[in-house]
């Protein structure tokens, strides 16, 4: 039917018209809103899936340069670069159905594709997808269930969707409550790619292209034991002491510090775990000028150390803030920060906090399905045995490869550095790139490397991985040692994993 005539102008001076019957409303509808949606295409397939499975490793790489900034790296690129389709546990699979065991992707926290977590992720999703002003089952029970998970006054969480978003929520933080003022940061530390955690991580500031520390920041040396300027019994005391000169300076300067940021377990440092009783002391200094101890967990949480759920846990410290990320959604987007009342009380000033996807009901049904997969299949006790296990065998290993400087770590976050000499440390960094390549061509392996010359090799793999993958993984590496040879280090180009 023609739609009906526009009602008459309403006169303010006199009650409003009627509202047309439900029966005239609804043709009024029908007459606007096509009745039906149109039909499906015969196939159940998306063109964009057909076109997808057409593309060949060549294609993608070629596509992938034409269309992102250089900036953004490829794993293996001076080799052959690897396209990955499909992940299962500790492994991933290629484009021609080759597994490489995987010993370098801490995201995937418990194992590629956990089948708990693809349960509730599409289960979730095919309900609802939305933010968190609506009230949902889901992220209450996350918040609940992460808050048992940390020591008291820990008592309040904000989700979010990244490390470095985690991280920069926890400056704003920081600034709430103790004014503003500067923050002290850690040698080689990296805490995320926003424009103000990339002014407190010296490895992207200090690196290429960075600009250097602002004047807010403060940088204290890492506290190394293997490489470092302080390795003895005392070492710990001497380290913290550079945060309390940091503390006094900021003091002169008629400022004072807000924020202390520290990993509790370096990954990008090369595997960097603090000396007992460091952030205990660095954590008196900075709390006595009103300053907030910040522990970065993006790379170590949720039970990687194995002998604590948390890295922080094993310096015998409460930090004020902790931030969270990585393994949290098991490769879903999902980061949390977490603190006390207190600091959250200072945060609430008037101005909202809103986050459109931190905590949605999707990315909150993986991260519930990964905490009680880490508990139900005892992952945190798999850790710290397999870690010590694997630091175990790689220490037996040292008689027979001399380029094995040092291997250190916790749990399922074990380093080796390699060097030329024990002596003199040189770094054995050409050599190690040409490790990482054979793993991967004749072993079907994947490791990474970091460090500031970029000669450790960093074992960080999903927390599934076991007894069986650390034996595969230690005999191809002890076969490759073996079999190395001399490398010219002017004729040799970095791995990028």
């Amino acid at each position: 039917p023609p739609p009906p005539p526009p009602p008459p102008p309403v006169d303010c001076a006199h009650p409003l018209p009627a509202l047309p019957s439900m029966e005239r409303l609804s043709r009024i509808v029908g007459h606007i809103v096509p009745a039906a949606a149109p039909p499906l295409p015969p196939s159940s397939a998306s063109k964009w899936e057909a076109d997808a499975k057409d593309l060949g490793k060549a294609q993608v790489l070629r596509l992938r340069k034409r269309h992102f900034c250089p900036a953004q790296s490829i794993s293996y690129e001076n080799t052959e670069p690897l396209m990955i389709v499909r992940g299962e546990g500790c492994y991933l699979i290629d484009d021609q159905g080759d597994r490489y065991l995987d010993t370098r992707n801490n995201v995937n926290h418990v194992g590629h594709q956990n089948p708990k977590v693809a349960k509730a992720v599409s289960t979730q999703v095919k309900l609802l997808n939305s933010n968190t002003r609506y009230l949902h089952p889901n992220v209450a029970l996350l918040a609940e269930k992460l808050l048992s998970k940390c020591p008291p006054p820990l008592s309040v969480v904000f989700f979010v969707n990244s490390g470095s978003e985690a991280n920069d929520l926890a400056l704003r933080l920081a600034d709430a409550y103790s004014g503003g003022g500067d923050v002290v940061c850690v040698e080689r530390a990296y805490h995320g790619h926003t424009r103000d955690v990339i002014q407190i991580s010296p490895y992207k500031f200090n690196g290429k292209g960075g600009k250097g520390k602002p004047d807010w920041v403060h940088v204290v040396p890492c506290p190394d034991t293997y490489r470092g300027p302080h390795r003895g019994p005392n070492a710990a005391e001497k380290y913290a002491n550079y945060v309390r000169k940091a503390c006094e300076d900021s003091k002169r300067r008629h400022r004072r510090v807000s924020a202390f940021f520290i990993e509790s377990g370096m990954s990008v440092a090369g595997v960097i775990l603090p000396p007992k009783g460091y952030l205990k002391n660095c954590y008196e200094f900075v709390r006595a000028q009103g300053g907030v101890c910040v522990a970065d967990e993006v790379q170590t949480g949720f039970g990687r150390f194995g002998t604590s759920f948390w890295g922080f846990e094993q310096q015998g410290v409460v930090p004020d803030i902790v931030t969270m990320g990585k393994p949290f959604g098991n490769g879903m987007p999902l980061a949390a920060v977490v603190t006390t009342r207190d600091i959250s009380d200072r945060f609430a000033n008037g101005m909202e906090y809103f986050n459109t996807f931190g905590g949605n009901p999707v990315s909150a049904a993986a991260g519930l399905a990964v905490l009680e997969d880490i508990q139900v299949s005892r992952l945190q006790d798999r850790a710290r045995e397999t870690g010590e296990f694997i630091r175990r065998t790689l220490r037996d290993m040292r008689a027979k490869h001399p380029l094995i400087g040092d291997v250190r770590g916790s749990g399922l976050f074990c380093g080796v550095e390699f060097v030329r000499s024990r002596s003199t440390l040189e770094p054995a960094n050409a050599e190690v790139s040409v490790i990482c390549s054979r793993l991967k061509d004749q072993f079907k392996i994947l490791t990474t490397v970091d460090g500031p010359f970029d000669n450790v090799l960093v074992i960080k793999p999903p927390m599934v991985f076991g007894r069986a993958e650390a034996v595969k993984f230690l005999t191809a590496l002890d076969s490759v040692l073996t079999n190395l040879g001399d490398i010219d280090p002017n004729k040799t180009s970095r791995t990028p994993t």
